[in-house]
């Protein structure tokens, strides 16, 4: 999960085989997003979530629906298509594909050194805090 600034927010890993839309209610409660100001308590759920085609199913759209998130996903060509889809917000799903390309420039990353998952894991959730350290740097520049 990628926030809109360019932030990665939370991971998990799947066995190979596994389909990626049955990850939706892990990673989200993986997350806590800060509150606008100083006070408040940290939010668990985004107020959007875009995704791909990869992720339109009942259940997933039911999961969105039911916790008051604003489901922007296409839907695939055997699925009736939905009145409420929001072109402009989907667009702006490119900024995670933009992530995704840059951890798989982390070597160690795309050639999987690491043999076991929980050490995979660990250098993901490092990658990501460099990320983030990154993002908070140019941002404080500016």
């Amino acid at each position: 999960m990628v926030a809109r600034g360019g932030v990665p927010l939370a991971a998990t890993l799947t066995p190979g085989e596994a389909h990626e839309s049955r990850q939706v209610a892990p990673v989200l409660t993986r997350i806590r997003l800060a509150p606008a100001g100083r006070r408040g308590r940290a939010r668990c759920r985004p107020h959007t979530l875009a995704a791909d085609k990869g992720y339109s199913f009942p259940t997933v759209r039911r999961y969105l629906r039911r916790r008051g998130i604003r489901a922007v996903i296409p839907t695939r060509s055997d699925q009736r298509q939905h009145a409420a889809f929001d072109r402009a917000t989907y667009r702006a799903r490119n900024i995670i594909e933009r992530v995704v390309g840059w951890l798989k420039e982390e070597r160690r990353l795309a050639t999987r050194y690491e043999k076991l998952a929980v050490n995979f894991l660990a250098m993901v959730t490092l990658a990501m805090i460099q990320r983030c350290l990154r993002v908070l740097h140019s941002s404080n520049r500016a």
